[in-house]
């Protein structure tokens, strides 16, 4: 097999193939507990390959007209910041008596996903330039209302304990480090054989990184949920039910804003998928007391990759590329 079909094969499997690595993922977790650190460690740096091999696959030239796309960023950073809560308010009605639940929920959902949702939207052939474009801003936004939030939803002591820093970290080292380097790369590819390589490298790379990425998040934490099986189990529902809910209502904010299919899709996935890698940190570093935390926002990484894959196989069923959606 040419590495062409090979990568044609992977493209054509890759459902199928991230399914496997959820499941391997789980297996090595649960019959090898003592490698649960070590797989944690290479989370961040198998994501950011991953992002990086994104990146590669992104022309930097059209950073520009996608910056432009002010209806795009609006309606995303709307569906967010002032759709998201409302939603994850009402679904948190079920578990308000359980603080450490609660917290968990509130902390996972209302955080915009900066990373691996431009991956998954890429598959999904959404527009992931402009939520490139759009990472950044996602960030510092949440960095400055998620206290608000909180504040709000659950009280000041728990804002009081929050350190931002893992915040600034993912943004380094997820997103500014490996656009710089992809930015690097295509600028070589341009002069030189080894670039042009190193760029058909990567590309071929695409799935396998995302199913490392899938394998070592789930692995590394399975053996945590299962220990907790019956307090998650109730949190579980609430996750998936806003991974439906989201849909029709990316769909309306998109209508309402008059954008494209491609700019649909993305603004489907941004309202969807959250920001769980980057506020794992933050619950681990929660006190003793919301220990339970972390396991809740590791969980809802378990339904959401699920998710993520129906999102790719039936979103663009939903929103054909075919379909425009100016307002007249």
């Amino acid at each position: 097999m040419t590495t062409q079909n090979l990568m044609v094969w992977m493209e054509r499997h890759q459902i199928a193939l991230y399914l496997v690595a959820i499941l391997a993922g789980g297996a090595i977790g649960f019959l090898a507990p003592g490698s649960a650190g070590v797989l944690e460690l290479s989370i961040n740096p198998v994501l950011g390959l991953l992002l990086y091999a994104t990146f590669l696959g992104i022309p930097f030239a059209s950073i520009g007209k996608a910056a432009r796309d002010v209806r795009f960023l609006v309606t995303v950073l709307f569906l967010n910041f002032a759709v998201v809560p409302l939603v994850v308010f009402g679904l948190t009605r079920f578990i308000a008596e359980d603080r450490a639940l609660l917290v968990g929920v509130l902390l996972v959902l209302l955080t915009p996903c900066i990373d691996y949702v431009i991956v998954f939207t890429g598959l999904a052939g959404g527009a992931s330039d402009r939520l490139l474009v759009a990472a950044p801003v996602l960030m510092v936004a949440q960095m400055l209302l998620l206290p608000i939030y909180l504040l709000v939803f659950v009280g000041p002591g728990l804002v009081a304990a929050i350190d931002p820093a893992p915040f600034v970290e993912a943004l380094v080292v997820l997103i500014i480090i490996p656009l710089a380097a992809a930015a690097l790369t295509q600028a070589l590819a341009r002069r030189s054989a080894l670039g042009r390589t190193v760029m058909a490298l990567m590309q071929l790379l695409m799935v396998p990184l995302m199913m490392a990425t899938l394998a070592v998040v789930v692995g590394s934490q399975i053996v945590g949920v299962g220990q907790e099986l019956n307090s998650l189990l109730t949190v579980v529902p609430l996750y998936a039910a806003f991974l439906l809910v989201m849909v029709p209502l990316g769909l309306l904010a998109s209508k309402a804003a008059g954008i494209d299919a491609a700019a649909t899709r993305a603004v489907v996935f941004s309202g969807a998928t959250r920001n769980s890698l980057v506020v794992l940190p933050l619950a681990l570093a929660l006190p003793g007391r919301l220990a339970l935390v972390a396991l809740v926002v590791v969980t809802q990484t378990l339904v959401e990759l699920i998710g993520m894959v129906l999102y790719v196989r039936f979103l663009p069923l939903i929103v054909p590329a075919a379909q425009h959606q100016r307002l007249t």
